[in-house]
């Protein structure tokens, strides 16, 4: 059976640490690595054994529905009467982003008063499930 070969950069990203936090795993004799060339190779066994006696947990992207791997952005332009309207809202949308379900996970959002159009405009990103969310309350919102 052919043994597997990561680079310092596939670790970090599996493992969502900085690379030099794995270089300097590697340089302390923590994580088991073989220098090719200038660059350092762990060995899936060896990467195994690391995450093991460190009690380091990996959710595997292939679990993961594509609902939860989309990530989606958005500029939503809202015909305003005047300011206190466009911070009305904003006030709203930051108030219900400040509440929002944990389901959620990372989101932004961030908004513009366009003075010469009487536009607020509102920029986000999250989810699935949140956008879905943010869209059915921007469509209920009087």
């Amino acid at each position: 059976m052919k043994e597997t070969y990561y680079t310092v950069e596939a670790i970090s990203k599996m493992l969502e640490m900085h690379p030099k936090t794995i270089q300097r795993y590697i340089r302390e004799g923590k994580l088991k690595a073989t220098k090719v060339g200038k660059a350092w190779r762990v060995s899936g066994h060896d990467l195994s054994v690391f995450m093991n006696d460190s009690n380091i947990q990996v959710e595997a992207t292939e679990r993961k529905s594509l609902a939860d791997r989309i990530s989606i952005s958005s500029v939503i332009d809202i015909d305003v009467s005047n300011m206190e309207e466009a911070m009305k809202i904003s006030s709203t949308l930051t108030a219900a982003m400040n509440s929002k379900s944990e389901e959620y996970g990372k989101t932004s959002l961030s908004v513009q008063f366009l003075d010469t159009e009487n536009k607020l405009r509102i920029m986000v990103w999250g989810n699935a499930a949140f956008m879905e969310a943010l869209m059915s309350f921007l469509s209920h919102y009087s």
